[in-house]
């Protein structure tokens, strides 16, 4: 992880939402969006805001934890929400799909330490975390790949 990258606070769900809702309009075929951060700490609330914005706001978006996967329909490419906490094996999660995601659109990944080294290469890391002084959250966003450079100011 990126330690240089800014924590930027995110005060409440609305806010959370509202970076999803963000980033929908950046991500790209091929491409990869990965949660990092412990249970409670906002990943889901995030993929929820993304998703809405790429499909419809009312869409049901339940959490894919014991499906691991769910697939969507974007304006422009499918989606494949993964939650990847109870996997064993970063192996797993190719074998449930990760690949063609990536291949015929893209990927939201939750709990991508369970890939250890086979992490997508253009994919944006969202570091969570509880912020200490005032409440909300704290995040962190650090670009690899293409996702480089691509002018993520926060907030945007």
């Amino acid at each position: 992880m990126n330690a240089t990258a800014p924590w930027h606070h995110l005060p409440d769900e609305q806010a959370t939402t509202a970076l999803g809702t963000a980033l929908a309009d950046k991500i790209l075929r091929g491409e990869a969006i990965c949660l990092w951060g412990p249970l409670g700490s906002g990943k889901s609330t995030l993929a929820r805001g993304l998703i809405r914005a790429l499909t419809r706001p009312d869409e049901d978006v339940p959490s894919p934890t014991f499906t691991l996967v769910q697939f969507y329909e974007g304006p422009n490419f499918p989606l494949a929400h993964f939650d990847l906490y109870r996997l064993t094996s970063a192996s797993e999660a190719y074998e449930i799909g990760l690949d063609e995601a990536l291949e015929d659109g893209a990927a939201l990944i939750e709990w991508p330490e369970r890939l250890e080294e086979d992490l997508p290469h253009d994919r944006l890391d969202i570091v969570f975390d509880t912020d200490h002084e005032g409440g909300g959250r704290q995040v962190r966003l650090i670009p690899h790949g293409s996702w480089e450079g691509r002018g993520l100011e926060f907030g945007t």
